[in-house]
């Protein structure tokens, strides 16, 4: 049986809360034995999922933005080089049972519009009012807000049992 891929979304740059809840969320999926997948750079919330992880004895996937290494979290076991910039997103969403989003940034609204539009569920994490309100204009039943990392994983398991069921 395949091993569930969690993909972690969230920008390169976030509040101090916001990465140590990113970080305990990489902990948290570690400790599911799920694997997690994240923009796999070295910056805000894909670094700081992707410690927490590592740190877990968790396994840990970086799709790469660039043509090569450089920038890549040191926190990342395989690393996917694409050189295709922002569409990478797209791959992110794709390769990824379930989307947790972790803060907000441009990039991270694309990737779980992205998601739900490809029919993945999507559970939102430390989004500001505004990008709440524009993501609940969507009356997606695919897109889940919460306020904590153990949230957000009870949520995944939900969601995922759920999945797997129809």
């Amino acid at each position: 049986m395949a091993k569930i891929i969690v993909g972690v979304m969230g920008p390169g740059s976030a509040s101090e809360e916001t990465l140590a809840t990113a970080e305990k969320l990489g902990q948290l999926i570690a400790e599911q034995g799920w694997i997690l997948l994240t923009g796999g750079r070295n910056a805000g919330v894909m670094d700081a999922t992707s410690r927490g992880a590592k740190e877990s004895g968790g396994l840990t996937v970086g799709i790469l933005p660039t043509g090569d290494r450089s920038g890549m979290s040191p926190n990342v076991d395989i690393p996917i080089v694409t050189d295709v910039g922002s569409a990478r997103n797209n791959i992110n969403v794709l390769s990824s049972e379930i989307v947790i989003a972790c803060g907000v940034g441009m990039g991270t609204i694309s990737e779980v519009l992205l998601a739900a539009k490809a029919g993945k569920y999507v559970i939102l994490l430390h989004q500001t009012s505004s990008s709440k309100a524009f993501l609940e204009e969507f009356s997606s039943p695919r897109i889940h807000f919460v306020f904590t990392a153990e949230e957000a994983i009870t949520l995944a398991k939900e969601l995922l049992q759920r999945q797997s069921n129809n």
